[in-house]
Parts: structure tokens; C-alpha cells; sequence
């Protein structure tokens, strides 16, 4: 049994490390042949992988607040990345913005919460996006916060000076993920007898894409060697649906070929392996659960396009499953049977109930949770098929327009806000959702837009409305 329980048995340490926009095939092991992972595949490899993970979000803070609630974005109200600036939002194209919350709301018992309320030592280390100081991890149920504020992506770069909050800077040129890595080792080394739960959210790979230049140059080299320096990765589409870059054509990456991207993975690799390392020197190797995952698909479609999501369509921003699928998986050394695979659909919204059942503690009575135990499926076993949901009611920085979409079992729909059209794709067959079978199969289309609009009444999701200024545009 993998599961413990609340007695004599010591409860585990929890390490929670997310990426942020790293793409499901970003890895060796989830299929990449120009990045190199060995840490991260021999992490994944050690435990179960999740084949069909996913994100509950195309783009970060809703995932991230699913992820530490077990909610679905669009029952929390956070559908859409925070910016607190207000300069960047609200996008708008034939539709307006949908109305979302902008912080994690502070009635949500979390998992920083829950395990805080049984005995663990809580700590935040890396990027929050959750909102602004009043929404921080230390008023969230998080002992200590480091790194964590309301920036999406270092302001000035990942060379100190960093100008991020709740960081001092380093020395000239100290790398972020290194200095994160080195913080995380330092709260590992200093824990003593209690658990703990580890928070670790690298603000890496998110843009700006810069990585220390020894690593830059290696895959540079690798390049030259694949003749990827060769090709031209880009492909030039579409103009943007919004109106602030109306002016402007959607550019795809077809190819993983960015060398400073590929440094970038490599230096997180470096630092994962450090971690483990930490924890193992620390004793407490087969006392600790590792859960490693995303927030979101890899950036295919702008902002430089640095990564490639291929066969998967799209990417970060998009509703199709470049920008939904993530890696995961969760290890547990001497407890998770090593190289287990499961295919069952599962998404970020079952972590929380999963940390809840392998820590004995399970969930408080009446508490609204989306997502579900994965335990079964830690075990050997499987959960029931349900259902999966997402609601993104904005336009993307990256292309993508306003939808909403079901999974279950092979089919998946998505309905697209802009006209109300729904595209219906069978992902056993089309992972690459090419062939719409709307028109093939009028009846389980018909079925899954029925369950979805269910679902959106439920949840109470927010539909965008139409845009007035859209058709002044058309008129001039």
C-alpha cells in the first residue's frame, strides 16, 4: 500500500516542484531529442508518469490556484493570468474580457493550510502570480516565502540583479534558478524533526529565455552537429485575433531547436538533481513524496515561440493540447512502484487530494474539491472515469481565442466563444486534433456541449460578451 496512515507511521515530506511553461514534450523522456533531462527523467522514471496530464489552464495563476485549492479555475473565479498592472489587460478582439478574480482567494482552505493543520512546516520558494502582498504565501498558510510575489516572470532577467520581491539580489550574474535551488537546499538542511511541504515554482522557463552562456554554447554545438542550425523552425500564420496586435501574424515553432531554451532545461535539470541530493543527504530519501509538473503547455505561438509541442497542436494560451497537456509525476522512493505509466486522464487538480490522502490527513467535511485522489492509480489500480473541464473566457497573449472544453474518455470538445462553433476530436486517434468530427459524429458532439453547458451553469463560469468596438473596426 502506498497510502499512510495518521498513527505511528511518520507522515512524508512533500516536494512540490512546478515549471512554469514547460511543454509535455520538453523532456527525454516525454519524448524530446534535443533537450537533455537525465535528473528530471530519472525522477519521472523512479515513480508513476502520468501519459494524459493535464493542466487545468492554458496559461499560469489559474492552474496554480487550482493546483493549491484542487478547484477548477472557473469555480474559483481565476480564469485568467493576474496582471496587476492592469496595462496588459484586458485583451480584446470580437469579444470583451470575461470578468475573473485577481488574487487566490483567502477563504480557500489550501493545501499550505491543510498540511500547516497537520504538524508540516510550510514552505513558498519561487514564483506566486497569486496576487498582490495581502494574497502573498505567508497570509496564504506558508511558514516562510521566498521568491514569491505577484510577478509572473523576472522583470530584469534571471542574472542578479533580480528586482524581485521577497528576494534580495545575488551577486552580478548569479543565475535564478541556481539561487532559488540554493534557498530550497538551505530550508531542506535547516527543517529538523517535522515534515515539511516544499513549494518549489521555478520562475524557469518562463520568458525572458536566458540561461549562462556555458550552456548556451554547448547546445549550440549540439546543433551544428543535428543540423538544426539549418532549418527554419518558424512557421508564419495567421494574424492575432485581439486588437492590440491585429497587426500582426502568429508565428509557430514546428521544431525543438532553441538553444537557449535547451540551456534552460538543462540548468534546471542541474538543479533538480541538486534537490534530490539534498534530500537524500538529509536522510530523507524514501521519506519524501516528489510530485514534478507544469502550469501550463510549452510557449509555441509568440513571444519568440522558444519550444515546439509537437504532435500536439498549439501551445501555451490555446485551448487545444499543446496548451493543456503537461508533464507529471509523482515519486516515492521505496513506496511508488519505479517505471509505472498510467493513461488515465488526470489533471493539477488532483494533486491536492492526492498529497491529502498519502499524508493520512484526507479532506475536511464539506469542502468543495474539483479534482481527485490519484492514490488508485499509485497503487496499481485505476480511478473512474469522469469528466474533464476547462474554461478559459479570454484571449491569449499567444494566439488563442476564448473557449471552453470537455474531455472524456478519447473525445474531447471545444467550443469556441468568438461564434459559439464546437470542434470535436477523437485524441486516441488525433492527438493532434486535425480532423474535426463534429459533422461525423453529430450525436456525441451534441452529447459533450450538453454536458459542458451543465458544467459552465454549475460552476458558475463567466461567458464573454461581444465587443462593440470590434465592429466599429470593420466598419472603418
Amino acid at each position: 500500500m502506498v497510502t499512510r496512515g495518521t498513527g505511528m507511521d511518520k507522515k512524508p515530506n512533500i516536494v512540490l516542484i512546478l515549471i512554469d511553461d514547460m511543454g509535455w514534450k520538453d523532456t527525454g523522456i516525454c519524448g524530446s531529442t534535443f533537450y537533455e533531462s537525465p535528473a528530471i527523467d530519472r525522477l519521472m522514471q523512479d515513480g508513476i508518469m502520468f501519459e494524459n496530464a493535464y493542466s487545468t489552464s492554458p496559461v499560469c495563476s489559474p492552474a496554480r490556484a487550482s493546483i493549491l485549492t484542487g478547484r477548477y479555475p472557473a469555480s474559483l473565479g481565476v480564469t485568467d493570468w493576474i496582471d496587476t498592472w492592469g496595462q496588459c489587460h484586458p485583451l480584446k478582439g470580437r469579444l470583451m474580457d470575461a470578468p475573473y478574480i485577481k488574487h487566490l482567494p483567502p477563504g480557500e482552505y489550501n493545501i499550505a493550510r491543510a498540511l500547516k493543520d497537520n504538524g508540516y512546516n510550510t514552505y513558498h520558494v519561487g514564483k506566486w502570480h497569486l496576487g498582490t502582498k495581502e494574497y502573498y504565501p505567508e497570509r496564504q498558510g506558508f511558514d516562510i516565502n521566498i521568491a514569491g510575489c505577484h510577478l509572473g516572470h523576472p522583470p530584469k532577467g534571471y542574472f542578479s540583479p533580480y528586482h524581485i520581491g521577497n528576494l534580495k539580489d545575488g551577486p552580478d550574474g548569479e543565475y535564478l534558478t541556481d539561487r532559488l535551488t540554493d534557498e530550497a537546499i538551505g530550508l531542506i538542511r535547516e527543517n529538523g524533526e517535522k515534515p515539511f511541504f516544499l513549494n518549489l515554482w521555478h520562475y524557469s522557463v518562463h520568458t525572458p529565455i536566458e540561461a549562462p552562456a556555458d550552456d548556451i554554447r554547448y547546445f549550440e554545438e549540439k546543433a551544428r552537429k543535428l543540423s538544426l542550425d539549418s532549418i527554419d523552425p518558424f512557421e508564419t500564420g495567421e494574424f492575432f485575433p485581439t486588437l492590440d496586435k491585429k497587426d500582426r501574424h502568429v508565428v509557430r515553432r514546428r521544431i525543438q531547436s532553441d538553444c537557449a531554451y535547451a540551456a534552460m532545461i538543462r540548468n534546471l535539470d542541474m538543479n533538480i538533481q541538486r534537490i534530490l541530493d539534498a534530500v537524500e543527504n538529509a536522510g530523507k530519501l524514501e521519506e519524501t513524496v516528489f510530485i514534478f509538473t507544469s502550469d501550463n503547455g510549452g510557449l509555441s505561438t509568440s513571444e519568440g515561440s522558444p519550444t515546439c509541442n509537437a504532435p500536439a497542436s498549439e501551445g501555451k494560451g490555446w485551448m487545444y493540447e499543446g496548451g493543456l497537456r503537461v508533464p507529471l509525476s509523482i515519486t516515492w522512493y521505496g513506496r511508488i512502484k519505479p517505471g509505472m505509466k498510467a493513461d488515465t486522464p488526470v489533471t493539477v487538480a488532483d494533486i491536492y487530494p492526492t498529497i491529502m490522502e498519502l499524508v493520512g490527513a484526507g479532506l475536511r467535511s464539506g469542502q468543495l474539491i474539483d479534482g481527485a485522489s490519484l492514490v488508485p492509480l499509485l497503487e496499481g489500480g485505476d480511478i473512474p472515469e469522469r469528466p474533464l473541464f476547462w474554461h478559459y473566457p479570454h484571449y491569449g497573449n499567444q494566439g488563442g481565442t476564448p473557449g471552453s472544453s470537455v474531455r472524456t474518455g478519447r473525445w474531447k470538445l471545444i467550443e469556441f466563444f468568438e461564434d459559439m462553433h464546437a470542434e470535436l476530436y477523437d485524441l486516441e486517434n488525433d492527438i493532434s486534433e486535425k480532423h474535426d468530427l463534429c459533422g461525423v459524429f453529430p450525436e456525441k458532439c451534441d452529447e459533450l456541449r450538453k454536458m459542458l453547458h451543465e458544467w459552465q451553469e454549475t460552476a458558475g463560469a463567466k461567458i464573454p460578451e461581444r465587443n462593440p468596438g470590434w465592429e466599429d473596426r470593420q466598419k472603418t
